[in-house]
Parts: structure tokens; sequence; C-alpha cells
């Protein structure tokens, strides 16, 4: 046995043996045995050893929950868990194609296992080791962010543990580690900057250079290139040279340095890198004088020759190597100059693009670079890049000093500039090549070895020579060398300058014909000037010798230097050419040297003490840079000043000293602050000092109230914090050198001090802007010298001194707001110091800190930094919490701060809800920010607050109206902090510590409610503020521990325990403590209780229950029942379902509702055992009936969920409100959800429909109705017009103009009855408008399916139920199966139409059975009016139907082998609705079936009928020229009924059922045998019809098949003519001239009145919605929908007589139903006299239904004596002058309102016949017409009233026949 550890799994481990642990490669064990050898067979959860990793652990809870905790670094164990966490959720993000964010998320997870993978290797420095945990935290902030999961606070890249840190800390925290705190981080630097504690230290950039190669390599000698960054605006280099040496093949002249030719441009500026900065690169050749010309000196001989310069803007680069980890590559093109005259500004040029001036290289080939831009201090970047500076890199320095100057960077460069020079000619014909070669030497005339430096990169040289400019006597160099001289040899150095001419000829020969020189430091001991200087030139030649220069450093080497020694020897050994001079310009940036002669004479005082007061004046005009550069020499001169006569000058040295100080407070310089402090520690000696400083200290202060300019004394202000250091470190010294003589003196000046800075503060300020900004400046320095103090004084002394001080200061009532910020400012700072740490000095200073923060508050003024000020006070106290001393500190800040945060809080919360309200501008102390620094002050306080606090703070209040006015402000609070977001979703560790902090904090505070506002004392809004508490709390998301991961439940468990829970007991003790008061309660708080019902967690629901049956319990007793429980409970629930209570685990709802309501244990328990027993049980019953539909609406309301869902769970809910509770608001409101939901899906008819419910609700009255939903508050007659004009609008959009027109109608007479002619006009036209558009446009017809819903998965709307659906346009039974199955992917599909049993039905899946069904319309029985357009009648055919059908065939009976039609019969079944499509959905449940069976008899009768109808439309058409020339229709029309006659077909029907043996064994059917034979009569009589019209349209090329139908037609009629009796009237010799139309149609005339009669068979049934009479059943499949086959030729005979029904051999009539035939003139309607008498048609919104059909007759027929005339048509007219046959004049018949099945929700109908027309222009009123016939419009039509066949048969074969004669 070992001790247990902790091991991590390496490899994947699976074994067969049972015994065996699976392991996961990450995983991690905890090892409890290690054996060896073999294994017990007991043994359990065994692997082998090799499979993983020990790790260090310890153990703590040792025995069964002991838990192993790995000893490691802890962000290694966070990185671990959550990349183990996020595996998880990163391939969900697959799942859910996130793709870039999974991308993006396996970048980061790779980054985090390298960089873990680092960490653990534990190979690295600190500071590398600090850097890599930055970035593993930036990436799992990142993560966590990004995925939805908590942030995590951290300090110092760790988790920080929430109870060990104030919450105002943790808020800061959190804060920070969102990079949220910008805002905040920028105010506290400004305010640090201020007070001069800190300040932004400026970033340093480096960039990095490379040159990769040098391609242009047509120079073939050897080559220096430098390089440099220029600056064009301002016309200069701003950093030295990078020389690279290269030889004549392009590449690296020391072979060591390949790929080493790198540089580090350092200290460059972000001011710098927005300057118009390029890289120069100037190339010189070391050759021959002329590249081209060999003649041009002798080979040996080597000139340094200028050869090229290419350039690089630096503008672009820098943004596209700012964010770069690597290097980019750059081609510089290099460019020649034209005239070696310009060479001096071809850079300039190259820049400004004077392309005269220089030539482009014939490639593009040049100079290679690659460029970094690099960001920190030098020796941090040097730690990041090794392996650049492992590369010889060289470091090349700004010119000048970078903006941040650190005390230890030594430099001493003399940067100096070949500029120009004058020179003669001396007698040569053609101008000199002057070479300038340069020397440093020293006063003993030695020259300086390596002080000369080219550029960087390659090694200092002694001497230096320039480039030579070929024949130029005036040359322009501008070449800089820098000139690293050694301090010491700085003194008595000089440069010499000699000047050469190069000869081109044979020799080469350089003859020195000249030289300059200067010295580099005046006699002053100042150095050279940064300026140009113009150099003497001094005659020599080459025999001249220079080894005594003395000779000539005696002669003046420049006008200045002439000046000052005007007599000059006759005789010099060098005489000076008066007309060449030499020009130079020099930069010094040295540490040690100095160009200032104030400063020298200021540190050389004691040369002319006469000028001390002189020299201390100027001080202030002297550079800072030479001051800090000599800080200790001018410190020690100026206290040496002060010993040496303080009198005399004290105050200038003070005025001196202050300058100093605060020019250590600039930004460049405060780097050097470290050195005033090692000099004061280490160097100051001014023992003395402290006297003259605290006196001249002492009265400028008392100087401020006099002074009008207060300049000086703001400045010693801010020097406040150094002047002290040097005062308590002179007293030291004095102490130490004394032995502490003088104390009581010292104290007393201390003290008197003191007492001038609390006399500043005190002034009253407001009239003196100066004044304010001496204040100002005092306060930011009063907090630096606690330190320097303490060291002096005790701790309690300091704290007097500080807090009589900021007593001092007045009250926020008498000084301005820019004095506020600075005085908290100050107090903030003080808090923030090592002084207040102290239990003993807050004691003191807390008192006084508080005063002023109350003040503040009360105001609030300034509310963010007094939040700041707090959250440093409680982060101290927390810390210290252990200290005894606390208790008494927060005790006090109970007393004077809880009651004014409550105050504070309320204030912002409400400001910041009204400006969110509003949309407002925010204003600033509204903001989030400064909310959340509240709430955490609040929170650490009451943290901080032991039971003994809140007994002294509830017993301290006067009254119990201050205790009242207590709780409801801190329960308002509670419950803002819920309600409001303070703290963003993921800031969960937050929201835990504030919920617990909350419900500790009540547990406090609820005795005392109990005890002082119950019984007699009862105060309603306390008690109910409490309730709302507690529910708020309980329901808050962040408790829901259920929707958290099992590790992060478990840890905020262990942590907290489940807060609900107690809460819950809290909210059950004080509802049982209530007592009789509990009625006030009732029903108001139902619904908050069943709000915390719904929580899921049985421990609080077991608590709610008794609440609940108690408060039923208490309504019963006052009231008698529980109506106001139960609305208020379904109120509850119906908001909590619409504001998605439950998310994801809603469907958890229902069965904590059920284990609420349900049987046992549970409410129903207690129910039955009280009086009250039956009504309780209905409350429960009807509650749990609404929550199952609730939850089916929450179902389908998901957002992914399709819309018919969403539709029928709106329809379901909305309908049980209407029935079952009859609650009508939230009927209205659900109305008004579903019209939204249609809107959406573009369902503009079902939106019409919903609306109209609302509509139906309403009535025409001027009573005025409130605001609701989106409608404003108005009249109701105002409301339900401008509903009934949104109805319209939706009936537009949804074609469905025959419901819009009673619409029109009903508003018309409305404007009329009110005079509004206006809108009666409006409205009329509207009413023409949709006449028209009935007309005109096409509508398509969309088929109806039939859906079964079958299976326990399905929503409770739906389950085990079936529906009828109207389909979309075009969408074919097909698509509408896809479309379901996509809505219910669960589903299955049944492949028949069989009704399924019960073991579908109860099953737990989903079974869907989708199937055509065909409507049958109500209006189908309706007489034909043949006129009327086809348009007209389609719309009646598909709407407002109600009953559907399909068929499916069979066999009965053993099946007949000769004639299958004998024994096919067909089950129809028939599905009635409960409303009538379209309505409310394009859904409507089917509520009964009814199923008969067809014999076959009837069948064929069915299916000849129906083939004649569809014959007849599309004759009639044709006739019309409605199909455009193309006749292939009725061509395939006539020939799939003729041919299959010839071949079958109707003949197959005459074998059948007119055999002598089946008449006489079926007598019962001799009428319907009879009734078949008129219609086979009639069918033949249209086929010949259609063959005249099929002649006289057909094509030539078409000729043989017309001829062919012809024959077959004339066999079809002669097999016809023995079967039927009618037909011997059409044979061969009644039959002239078959073949000819005119043969047919003459035969016509011959038929019997009986068969005339059968044709148009005679229907007279009440229309509930007084429709336009429609045509015969609609043409759709009898046996639509049916997946039985039929065998044989009964199956080909049934397709061949009906091909539309069967799939026949022609195309689909559907198109042609819609095609409009023309319409009737208006002159021939003559409308009903109730018309005539009335402007407005009636409305009528429920119809008749038909009453004498027969529920059981399966088909579309009525027989004439099946059907007599006891229902006439309503609103049917005659039409005059139709024939010699028409009857006298019509007798009009009213429709009754109501028929026995009334629709149950009043629809708009479709309007009856039209009434008369407006009168038109161009239309005769009927009145007028004479009475002579009228022609017959050339239209199909059927008369309206008795003997219509007759006039119809007539009217028909009239119109054929006009047809035909126009074409003879």
């Amino acid at each position: 046995i070992v001790t247990p550890a902790q091991e991590l799994i390496i490899c994947n481990f699976r074994s067969p043996i049972c015994q065996a642990l699976v392991l996961e490669i990450g995983e991690t064990v905890q090892i409890l045995e290690k054996s060896e050898g073999k294994i017990s067979p007991v043994s359990y959860g065994i692997f082998p050893v090799s499979y993983v990793h020990l790790k260090k652990s310890t153990v703590t809870n040792r025995g069964l929950c002991e838990t192993v905790v790995p000893l490691e670094d802890p962000i290694i164990t966070e990185t671990t868990s959550t990349l183990q966490e996020w595996g998880v959720l990163w391939k969900q993000l697959y799942v859910k194609h996130k793709v870039d964010l999974f991308h993006k998320l396996r970048h980061v997870m790779n980054e985090l296992i390298d960089l873990r993978r680092q960490l653990i290797q534990g190979h690295l420095a600190q500071d590398q080791t600090r850097e890599i945990k930055r970035h593993i935290t930036v990436r799992l902030d990142w993560g966590n962010e990004h995925l939805g999961l908590d942030l995590v606070p951290r300090k110092e890249f760790e988790m920080v543990d929430p109870d060990q840190i104030s919450v105002s800390e943790l808020y800061k925290l959190h804060v920070s580690s969102r990079h949220c705190g910008q805002q905040s981080t920028n105010q506290g630097d400004s305010i640090r900057q201020r007070h001069g504690d800190g300040c932004r230290v400026p970033v340093s950039h480096h960039l990095f250079i490379n040159l990769k190669s040098f391609t242009y390599n047509s120079i073939s000698e050897d080559a220096d290139v430098f390089f440099s960054l220029y600056d064009s605006r301002e016309a200069k280099q701003i950093s030295e040279k990078f020389m690279v040496k290269l030889n004549k093949n392009g590449g690296p002249k020391n072979p060591e340095k390949v790929d080493r030719l790198c540089a580090l441009f350092t200290d460059l500026s972000s001011k710098d890198l927005k300057r118009d900065l390029y890289i120069v690169a100037h190339v010189i050749r070391t050759g021959r004088m002329l590249l081209n010309d060999s003649k041009k000196g002798p080979p040996h001989v080597q000139y340094r020759r200028p050869y090229g310069c290419a350039v690089l803007a630096m503008s672009d680069v820098f943004h596209t190597i700012t964010d770069l980890k690597e290097e980019k590559d750059f081609v510089l093109k290099v460019y020649t100059c034209n005239n070696e005259n310009e060479w001096y500004q071809v850079h300039e040029n190259i820049i400004r693009k004077s392309n005269t001036k220089y030539s482009a290289p014939s490639t593009n080939y040049g100079l290679i670079i690659s460029l970094q831009l690099l960001r920190g201090e030098l020796e941090q970047i040097r730690r990041e890049n090794q392996a650049v500076f492992n590369r010889a890199l060289a470091l090349t320095r700004k010119l000048g000093f970078p903006d941040v100057i650190l005390p230890g960077d030594t430099r001493n460069d003399l940067y100096l500039t070949l500029e120009r020079g004058e020179f003669e000619r001396g007698g040569k014909s053609v101008q000199k090549n002057i070479e300038v070669t340069l020397y440093v030497l020293y006063a003993d005339g030695d020259t300086l070895k390596d002080c000369i430096s080219l550029g960087s990169g390659e090694p200092n040289t002694s001497e230096y020579r320039s480039f030579v400019l070929y024949h130029n006597n005036s040359p322009r160099w501008s070449e800089m060398v820098k000139l690293p001289i050694p301090i010491d040899r700085f003194r008595g150095s000089h440069l010499r300058f000699e000047f050469r001419h190069c000869s081109t000829k044979d020799k080469g020969e350089k003859k020195l014909f000249g030289f300059a020189f200067t010295p580099l430091m005046r006699e002053d001991g100042t150095t050279l000037s940064d300026e140009s200087h113009e150099l003497y030139v001094y005659k020599c030649d080459e025999n001249a010798t220079f080894s005594n220069q003395g000779l000539y450093l005696s002669l003046p080497c420049c006008k200045e230097d002439f000046n000052s020694c005007p007599n000059l020897p006759a005789n010099l050994p060098f005489q000076r050419s008066p007309k060449e001079t030499f020009w130079v310009s020099t930069i010094l940036c040295s540490t040690k040297l100095t160009q200032n002669v104030d400063l020298l004479a200021l540190l050389n005082w004691k040369a002319h003490p006469d000028r001390v007061l002189d020299i201390l004046g100027r001080l202030r005009q002297i550079s800072g840079e030479e001051i800090v550069k000599f800080l200790r020499d001018v410190l020690d001169t100026l206290f040496c000043l002060l010993d040496d006569n303080t009198d005399k000058y004290g105050p200038l040295v003070f005025q001196s000293l202050v300058f100093i100080i605060n020019l250590l407070r600039d930004s460049r310089f405060y780097h050097f602050r470290p050195v005033m402090d090692s000099y004061i520690q280490n160097h100051f000696a001014g023992a003395l000092a402290y006297k003259e400083l605290v006196r001249c200290l002492k009265w400028y202060m008392d100087r401020s109230a006099e002074v009008v300019r207060q300049d000086h004394i703001q400045e010693a202000m801010r020097a406040l914090e150094y002047l002290f250091k040097f005062i308590v470190q002179s007293r030291i010294l004095y102490s130490r050198a004394t032995c502490g003589m003088e104390e009581e003196q010292f104290r007393a000046s201390i003290q008197e001090l003191f007492q001038s800075i609390r006399f500043v503060l005190s002034l009253d300020s407001r009239s003196s802007e100066n004044l304010v900004f001496t204040q100002a400046a005092l306060l930011n320095s009063f907090p630096d010298i606690f330190d320097e103090l303490l060291q002096m004084f005790t701790v309690q002394e300091v704290a007097e001194y500080v807090r009589g001080t900021l007593g001092s200061m007045p009250s926020t009532v008498d000084i301005g707001q820019s004095m506020d910020v600075v005085k908290l400012q100050s107090i903030a700072r003080t808090v923030e110091s090592r002084l207040f740490f102290f239990p003993e000095s807050r004691s003191i200073l807390l008192p006084v800190v508080l005063h002023h923060i109350h003040l503040h508050l009360r105001q609030q003024r300034e509310l963010l930094i007094c939040s700041g000020i707090l959250g440093s006070i409680f982060s101290i106290i927390k810390t210290s919490s252990m200290e005894s001393s606390v208790q008494e500190e927060v005790e006090m800040m109970v007393e004077s701060l809880l009651d004014v945060l409550l105050q504070t809080l309320l204030s912002i919360m409400s400001k910041s809800h009204s400006v969110e309200t509003s949309r407002g501008q925010r204003c600033p102390q509204c903001t989030a920010e400064i909310t959340g620094e509240y709430v955490s002050c609040l929170l650490s306080l009451l943290r901080q607050m032991t039971e003994i606090h809140f007994h002294h703070l509830l017993n301290n209040f006067h009254s119990k109206e201050e205790l009242k006015e207590f709780l409801l402000k801190i329960f308002c609070v509670f419950r803002n902090l819920m309600k409001l977001t303070i703290f963003p979703r993921d800031w969960s560790v937050m929201r835990l510590l504030t919920s617990h902090i909350i419900v500790v904090t009540t547990q406090f505070l609820s005795p005392a409610l109990h005890k002082n506002f119950s019984d007699a004392d009862f105060d309603f809004k306390v008690w109910n503020s409490f309730f709302s508490l507690t529910v708020l709390y309980i329901n808050q998301p962040s408790l829901q521990l259920e929707s958290l991961g099992p590790a992060k439940r478990k840890k905020v468990l262990d942590k907290y325990g489940d807060m609900r829970v107690m809460m819950a007991y809290e909210l059950f003790s004080m509802w049982q403590k209530l007592g009789d008061n509990k009625p006030h309660f009732i029903p108001g708080m139902m619904g908050p209780f069943l709000g915390v019902t719904l929580v899921p967690q049985t421990e609080v629901r077991n608590i709610m229950i008794p609440i609940f049956h108690d408060m039923m319990d208490w309504e019963q007793r006052k009231n008698g029942n529980f109506k106001q429980v139960e609305a208020e409970l379904m109120d509850k629930l119906d908001s909590m379902v619409s504001d998605g209570k439950g998310d994801d685990n809603h469907r958890e709802l229902f069965s904590l509702l059920t284990q609420l309501f349900g049987p046992y244990p549970s409410l129903l328990e207690k129910i039955e055992q009280e009086t009250w027993r039956e009504t309780g049980i209905s409350f429960v019953t009807s509650v749990t009936r609404l929550v199952e539909r609730i939850l089916d609406y929450r179902d389908c309301m998901k957002g992914d969920e399709m819309e018919n869902k969403k539709i029928g769970g709106s329809v379901n809910l909305m309908n049980f409100y209407k029935s079952e509770v009859n609650k009508e608001d939230m009927y209205i409101r659900y109305i008004h959800k579903l019209c939204d939901l249609h809107l959406q899906a573009e369902d503009f008819t079902e939106a019409a429909f919903t609306l109209l419910l609302y509509w139906e609700l309403l009535q025409w009255e001027d009573r005025p109705l409130r605001d609701f939903l989106h409608y404003p508050c108005q009249s109701e007659w105002q409301r339900k017009e401008n509903l009934s004009r949104k109805i319209l609008h939706y009936f537009n959009k949804g074609k469905c103009w025959e419901y819009g027109i009673s619409l029109c109608r009903e508003l018309a007479f409305q404007y009329e009855t009110l005079y509004d002619y206006q809108s009666l006009s409006w409205i009329r036209k509207m009413e023409a408008a949709y006449y028209d558009n009935i007309i005109e446009q096409q509508r398509i017809e969309p088929e109806f399916f039939r859906m079964g819903f079958y299976g326990r998965k399905f929503p409770f709307f739906l389950r085990n139920k079936e529906f009828v659906c109207r389909g979309y346009d075009y969408e074919r039974l097909e698509d509408f199966q896809q479309r379901m199955l996509g809505e219910f992917p669960q589903a299955i599909a049944m492949q028949h139409p069989n009704i399924p049993d019960d073991t579908i039905l109860q099953s737990d899946a989903q079974y869907l059975q989708i199937y055509a069904v065909t409507p049958v319309s109500d209006i189908s029985d309706v007489p034909q009016l043949e006129r009327v357009p086809e348009r007209i009648k389609s719309f009646y055919r598909i709407n407002n139907v109600s009953r559907f059908h399909y068929d499916r065939p069979f066999h009965k009976g053993p099946k007949d082998r000769e004639n299958e039609f004998r024994s096919l019969w067909i089950e129809r079944t028939t599905l009635i609705l409960l409303r009538p499509l379209p309505g409310i959905s394009r859904w409507a449940e089917v509520e009964r079936r009814e199923v008969v069976e067809v014999s076959p008899l009837e069948n064929a009768i069915y299916v000849v009928e129906n083939k004649t109808q569809e014959l007849r439309t599309l004759i009639s058409q044709y006739q019309h020229r409605q199909h455009h020339g193309n006749i292939n229709p009725l061509s395939m029309c006539l020939n799939g009924v003729i041919d299959a006659a010839v071949n079958g077909g109707i003949a197959r029907y005459q074998e059948a059922f007119f055999d002598k043996d089946y008449i006489s064994s079926h007598p019962e059917d001799t009428e319907r045998i009879s009734h078949l034979k008129d219609l086979m009569q009639e069918q033949v009589h249209i086929l010949g019809v259609g063959l005249a019209v099929h002649e006289k349209l057909v094509h030539p090329e078409m000729r043989p098949l017309h001829k062919k139908l012809v024959d077959q037609f004339h066999m079809m009629r002669t097999g016809l003519h023995h079967g039927l009796p009618g037909v011997d009237r059409f044979g061969p010799a009644g039959c002239p001239g078959v073949n000819s139309p005119r043969g047919i149609l003459s035969s016509h005339s011959h038929m019997s009145p009986e068969s005339v009669r059968l044709m148009h068979r005679h229907r007279s049934v009440v229309s509930p919605l007084h429709p336009i009479p429609g045509s015969p059943t609609s043409p759709q499949s009898a046996l639509g929908g049916s997946n039985s086959t039929l065998s044989g030729s009964a199956s080909s005979g049934v397709s061949s007589l009906s091909e539309s029904n069967f799939g026949g051999q022609y195309p689909d009539p559907g198109p042609i139903r819609n095609d409009a035939l023309e319409p009737l003139p208006s002159h021939l309607w003559s409308p009903p006299d109730e018309y005539m008498a009335s402007p407005y048609m009636h409305i009528h919104y429920g119809g008749g239904e038909i009453d004498s059909m027969d529920p059981v007759r399966p088909f579309h027929y009525r027989s004439p004596a099946s059907h007599p005339h006891n229902h006439p048509h309503p609103h049917a007219h005659a039409h005059p002058g139709l024939d010699s046959h028409s009857h006298g004049p019509p007798t009009h018949h009213h429709a009754p309102t109501h028929g026995p099945h009334h629709i149950p929700y009043r629809r708009p109908q479709p309007p009856a016949v039209p009434p008369k027309p407006y009168l038109r222009e161009g239309c005769i009123p009927e009145e007028d017409l004479p009475p002579q016939p009228i022609p017959l419009p050339r239209r199909i039509f059927h008369s309206p009233h008795g003997h219509r066949e007759d006039q119809g048969k007539h009217a028909w074969e009239q119109c054929i026949s006009e047809e035909h004669e126009e074409t003879q």
C-alpha cells in the first residue's frame, strides 16, 4: 500500500479483462495500491503502470471523501481543466455549423497546449514564465468569452479566491479581466500623473533591418552601403549610419558576416513613427575614378566614389510590420545620380521624384532588406529575441537623446558632418578631385586610435577618407561620421582635416594642398556647439610636417577664433588661403560633457563668487538634459551654496531646488527619480539645510493669501515630496551628528508648517483661480510626505497631522467642483498610503474620511472617486479582518455609510433605468461602472457585518417609520440587483457571492420584520417587498444549478450550498408568521409563488405546497371559491411561458406541476382532506389542462420550429382560453400572436380570418376602449373600423376578394349611416376593384391533404388527431410530404391509408400519414349558370369547404372474371371538419368521418358524369378560343374517351349493367340503370359536338387523327346502338353526312325531351354562402389518394373513363378550370327586388347548410326523384330573352340566415349573384331595354329556373350551330 497519489494518463488503455480500468488520454486517476506480479482476483480498477505519469500531489480530507490536489502551478491545472471543457464544446461548434469559431478555437487550443507544455518543462526564466502565463490567460479568457463560459477573475495571472479579498476588489478584478477597465485605468493614470507618484513612460520602438542581398551587381567593385533614417519633412538625418562592406560580387566583404548583415535602429519614439520617415541607403564604390574609363587613374589606386542611392518610405511600411512577429521583405531600387554636384541631395530628389536628376536602374533588382518593428525596453527585447542578437547585431543609435534618458546610459558621441568646401583651382586647367582626410589628435600630437566610426556594423578606424567628387572645386559631401572619443581625452583634443587633389594621371598621386583644424573644446570648457562651423583653410604641401601641432594650434581655426586674438604675428608657419573655406557641422550627444556656459559657471561658482546670484537666476534657462546629466554635481553645488551663506543664497537655492525637483516630473526624466533618491540617501550631506527649507516652505505658504501670481508657490507645492525628503534626511543627519539636539525646535517647526498647510487649505478660493491651483497642487502632493514623516514621528502623530489637515478643508458646499475632485483624490491617496494600513492610524483617520464621503454621497457628487475610496477601505479591512479593531471600524462605517449607500444606489439605479427607457444620452453618473462600484461597496460592507452589527443597527432606529424606510430601501436595492443587469451573465463568481450575501443579510433582517410589523402593526408594503425579494431571489438564473455541468454544480454546492432552499425556508417561515394577515397576499402572490414552484428543485417545491394549500384555504374561507386564485395562476402561467421560463428544460415544468397538482403526495392530497374537495380538484384539473397546452405552445414557439407548428400551438391555446376558461383578454392576445405568425408566413387570408375573431367581439358603438396591445385609446367604433380596413387589406393580399366584398358592404352601410361620403366613396371603389380582380386576375387552385399524427411523441394538440391542410400554390402531394417530414424529422411516414391500431396510437414515436383529399363544395348541387365565368365558379369549389372525401376501390365478393366492373365497389370516406377552409389556420381538425360504400353502378354513374362535365367545359373553352390555337388537350381528351369506348370503356359498363340478367337480379337499380343510360346518351351527344369543334380547329397535318376519331366515334355509337334505347335515332338512316359537323348537329335536334333533360340535371339546393351557382363536382380524383390498385380490365377501364382521376393520357385539366370565360354583359343581369330596394347587400355571417342532402349519399348527383324542387336557389333571377322557352317572371326567394349547422365563428360571405351594377358610361339601364329578343352571347350557360335543362340544351346547341355557320 502506498500513499495516495495522482497520475496523468498518457495513453489510451482498453482491456478485455473485466477488472481493468478504461483509461482515456489526458484524464487523471488516483492510485490507491501498486502491486507487482500476480493480481488478486478480487481486484478492480487495474491498469498497467506504464500508461500513466506520476504527478506530485497532496491529499485533503483523508477518508472516503478525500481529495487529491496536484502540486503544480495553478495556471497549469486551470489550463488542463479548461481544455477538457472546451473539447466537448468545440465538437458541438462543428455540429452547429459555426465553422469560423470552430477553426479559431482549434488554433487557440493548440497554442494553449504548446504554452502549457513549455510551463511544465520548467526551463524558462522568470520573465519568460510571466510572459507565457500572460499569453495563456489571454487565450483562456478569449475562449471562455466566445463559448459563453464564465469569466475567471485573476490576479497576477492566477485565479483568485473570493473569500480572501473584498467584494470591491473582486469587482475590479472582474472588470480588468474583461479588459473593460480602460476608462478607469486612464483616469487613474491621469490622477497619478497630477500628484506625481507615477507617470506614463513612453514606449520605445526599435527597427530591425537585415540586408539579405545586393543583386544590382554591375559595379564589379567593392562597395560600402550606408543605411540611415531620414526625416523628409525636416530634411535631416535622425539616426546614425549602419555600414555594410560588400565585395565586387555583392556579398559581404568579411566572409564571417554572411547572413549577419543586420542592425537595430534603437530608441524610436511614437512621435518618430508619425514622422515622414524614409530608410535611405547610399552606395559608395571603392575603385577607379570613373567606372567605365580604365584610363582614369592606375588600377592600384583606390578612390571612394559615389555610386547610387535607394529610399524606402516608412509610412506604409510601419502599418504592415507593426503587428508582425517575423520579418517582412522589401526591395529597394538603387538609382544613380546624373550630376555628381547634386549627390549631396540625391535622396531628396528621389523622394521628391525629380527624375531628371537621377537615373533608374535597368532592372527592378536592388537592395533586398527585411524589416521588423520591436517594442519595449532594449533589455527585454534582447531576452525575447536572443536569436536576433546572436547574429552580430549592430546597434544603431538615434542622433540625440531618446525620449527616456536612463541614469546608467553613459554616452559620449560627437557626430561630425562634412558639409562643403570652396577651393581655388590652383593654376590647373580643370577643377580638382578633392579628398578630405580626418584625424583626431590629442594635445600631445598623437593620433587617437579607433576614434572614428563611419557607421555601426564595422570597426572604428583611426582615419577617415571622404569620397571624391570628380572635377569639383566646390564639393558638397554631407557625409556624417561619429567620433566616440573617450571622455578623458576630450579636453585638449582637436580635429585635423587634410585636403588632397587626386590626380587621374598615370601615377595617380594624391597631393596635399591644404588643411583645416578645430579643437573639440573651447577655452571656457564648453564643447563645440551644435551648429555649422566655417573653418579656415591653410595652405601646405606634401613636404609640410604636422609633427609639432603647436605650430598651427596657435592659429585661429575660424572667424570667431580670429576675432578673439586680433594681434597675430606676421611670420606664421602656415598661411591662410583667404578664398578657401571649409564647413563642418557637429552634434554632441554626451552624458558627461556640456555645451552650456551657465551650467559650467554654476559648477565652478567659487571661481566667480560675485556672479553666484546671477548664475542661480539663469538656472531655469538651462536645458533639462544638461541638468540631469550633472544632477549630483548640481545638487552638491546648491547645498554647498546654502551652507556657505544661508541668508544670502537661501531663497534662490530653494527656488533652484524646486525647479530641479519638478524637472524630474517630466516623463523624459522620470527615470532619474531613483538617482535623486540615491543621492538623498547616500550622498546628501546638508545637515543644516532642513532649517532653511522649512523656513522657505512656510514662507511660501504664508504668502499664498496675499500674492496675486502664485506660480512659484504652486511649483513649491508640487515639489513637496522631495522637499520633505531633504528636510527629513537633513534632520536625521543633524540629529545623528548632535545626538538629537534641537528636537523640540524641529517638532515645533513642523507643527508650524502644518498650521500653514491648514491655513492654505482653509482659504476661500472661490474668488481666486490662482489660489485654487495652489490648493490643488498642495493636496496632490500632500499624501506623498507621509512616509517621510513616519521616519521622524509615530504613527499616531502622523495620523493626527493628516487628520487635522484633511479636517481643515471646507465642506463640499463651500468649494467648487474642481476642488471637490482634487480633495477626494487626496483622500483616496491617503487611504491607499502605508499610513492607513496601521490600525492605530485608521481609528484616527477613518472618521474624517467617512465624513467627507458621506457629504459627497448625500449630494450625489463625484460618485466614481468616492466609490474608489470606499473600495480601498474595504480591501484594507478585509485584509485586516482578523484584528479586533476591525469590528469597531465596521461599526463606524455602518453608522456613517449604510443608509447613504442604499440611498445612492437607489438614485443611481433609477437614473440608469430612466435613461435606458428613454434611450437618451446616458449621463456620466448613470453608467454601469458606477452602479457596479457601489453595489460592490454595499456588498463589501454587508459581508463584513456580523450578528452584533446587525443587532446594533436594528436597535438604533428611533422609530418604526425609520426602520420601515430602511427595510424598504435595502429590499428594493436587493430586488434591483436581481432585475437589472448589474453584473454580466458570465460573472458567475460575482453573482454567486452577491446571492450569498443577500440571503445571509435577509436572514438577519427578517426577525426585525416579524417583530415590528406583525399583528396590530402589520405593514403590507414591507411584507410585500420581502416576499417579492424572495421570489426574485429563488428564480435567479445564476442559482439554477440544474443548467450547470456536474463539476461546476458540485463546486457551487460545496462552497455555498443550494441558496434557493435557504431562501425558500426563509419564505416559508415568514409566511407562517403572517397569521391572519395572509389574505392580504391572496391572490396577488399566487403568481409569484408559482414561479418559485416551477424552479426544478424538489425541496423548494415541497416547501411551497403547504403555502399553496394555505392560499386556497383562505380564498375559500373568504369568497367560497378559487376564482381569483385560478385567474391569477393562469395569468402567471401564461406570462411565464411567454417569457421563456424553463429554457431548454421547460418540458420539466410539466412534471413539476404534475407533482404539484397531481395525485400523491401533492396539493391534491391536502385538498382531499378539505370540505372544498370538488372545487379544488376541478381547479387542479383546469390548471393541469392549461399547463399541457401552454407547454405545447412553448415547444412550438422555439426559434427553429416551423411556422405550422407555431400556428397550431397558438390556435390550440387560443381556443382553450375562449372555450374552457373564458378569458377574453388572453384570447384576444393570442388572436394577435396568431395573426403575426400568419403574416410572417405570408398567409394573408388566414391572418384576415384570425383578426375577424376580434372583429366579431366588437360592436359598432361609441363605447371608449383603453389602450391594448398596439391599439391606442379609442372608441369601439373606431377600433372596429380600423380592424375592418386591416382585414380588407389582408383579404386583398390573399386574393380572397369574395370575402372582402361582404366586409366592404358592411363598412359602406356604416359610412352611409354617418353620411361619411368620402369614406363611402373609398369603400365603394374598393368593392368595385375587388370585382375587377375576381374577373381579371388568375388564382391558383390549391390541393388539399389529409394528415394523421399518431403516437405519444407528438405535441398535445396534434397527438392522435386528423387534420386537413390547404396546400400552398403549386404544391403537390410529394412536395407536401417532404415539407411535413421536414417539420417532424423524427416522424415515420405511413405508406397505407388505413386507420392505425392502438399499438401505434400509444407508442412513444411519431407516425405521419398523408394523402390527398378532394373538396366537396357546399355549392356543388346548385344548378349551373353556364355563362358565369369559370374563374368565378372555381373559387366556390375550393373555398368555405368543410367536407372532403377520398376513395378506396375494392372488389366485394368474388371478382367477376368477365367484367370486373360488376364487382368493383368504392369505399368513400368523407371527412367533416370542425371549421371550413380557409379559416384561421391552413389546418383544420377533422371532427368526424363518414364511410359509405358506393356500388359498381353508382360508381359508373359518377365516373361518366364527371367525364361528361369535363368534356363540356373543355369544349366550351375551345369554342371561345381560350387555348390560343393549341388544340392538343381537346384532341387528347376526345381520343381518350372515344378510343376507350371502342376498346371497352363505357361499352364495358353496357355489358356489365344493361345485361338482362343483371337487370332482373337487381330490380332496385332500375332507376339508376336508366340514369346511366341517359348519361351515356348525353356523353355521345357531347362527343359529337366536340368533334364538330375539333374539325373546325384542327391543323391540316392532324386531319388523319380527326378522321380516325370520327370513324371510332361511329363505331362507338354503333356499339351502343343495341344497348341504349335512345341511340337508334342516331342510326345510319337518321344521320345523313355523319362525318360532317352539320350532320351531327342536325341529329341533335331529334333528341327526345328526356334526353335533353338528362343533359342538364336539375339541382336546387340552398347555399350557406349565397354563392354564384357553381359548376358540377370538381373533376378531381374519385379515387384520389388511394394506394390500392385495380386489376385487369377493370383498372384500365376506369382509367379510360376518367383520365383526370387515374392519371389519364392527357394533361391534368386543372389549369383548364382556371381559365376564365368572358364575363356576361352587365345589361343581361337582372337583380332581385331586395337589391333594388336597398343600396347595400345584406351581410350574412352564418348561412344555412344543405338540410336536404342525404348524409349517406356518397356521390355528387341528385336525381329528380330524390330531390324535388323544395329548396329554390336563393337570390336566383331570370335572364330575359334567352329563348322562346323562357317562362314567366321569376320568383325571388330569400335565403335563411341560419341553417342547421351553424358555423362556430362568423365569416365574411362571398357575394351572391352580383346585384345590378352601377350605371356606367355606355351602359343602357335594363328598364329602358326594348322588348325585342336579345341576341344570345356565345357562352355555355345554365338557366337559373325551371326547365333549365331544355333552355340550356337549346342555347348550347344554338351557340355551336352559329359558330359552325360562321366558318362555312
